[in-house]
């Protein structure tokens, strides 16, 4: 027990400065490269485990289909007789290793990223019709400061956190839009 706990614990993946892309002279290919050091908050199992392309969300570093087998349900909180907040509370409770937050659910069909390239997420976050009719801009906000979101970062026992930290994504995100919002091709 006290292994997995150290191996639980050990630092996260650093995410480089949107400052140490100033090399690259191209600006649609540094605004490529900031959404590409995004994504691996992105694509990291915090994120795509409540962005599933299925009407069940993942669960765990690996990705493994939530246990009890809820479904999305209508609003993203589960079924009227399942709903999210039946376990998942106000914050994480440790001794039982679960994850909690006021407003646990997951993201809209719309918003799915399980399984799709750091290309098509890009293409998807900056389309209103499938990024909850945001701005690229508002995207800042959501992933820089939104509660949510920042519990990536601190998802408890157990689990590994987003790289880096949501500040420092917030600023990639911001960067990223200041130099046009590129998509990476892949």
């Amino acid at each position: 027990m006290i292994t997995g706990y150290a191996v639980s614990q050990t630092a996260p993946q650093s995410l480089a400065s949107p400052e140490s892309f100033a090399s690259i002279s191209d600006t649609d290919a540094r605004s490529a490269a900031m959404f590409t050091e995004l994504g691996k908050v992105l694509t990291h199992p915090r994120c795509t485990n409540c962005h599933p392309a299925t009407v069940r969300p993942r669960q765990g570093d690996e990705g493994r289909l939530h246990q009890p087998p809820v479904t999305r349900g209508a609003d993203g909180h589960g079924l009227p007789a399942m709903r999210c907040s039946s376990c998942h509370q106000h914050a994480n409770f440790e001794p039982g290793r679960m994850p909690g937050h006021p407003e646990w659910h997951l993201a809209p069909r719309e918003m799915a990223w399980e399984g799709k390239t750091l290309g098509e997420i890009c293409g998807q976050i900056k389309d209103p019709a499938r990024n909850g009719g945001r701005k690229v801009e508002d995207l800042i906000h959501h992933i820089g400061d939104d509660t949510l979101v920042g519990w990536a970062w601190a998802p408890g026992y157990g689990r590994q956190p987003a790289p880096g930290a949501q500040k420092q994504a917030g600023a990639l995100v911001a960067a990223w839009v200041q130099t046009g919002a590129v998509c990476p091709a892949n």
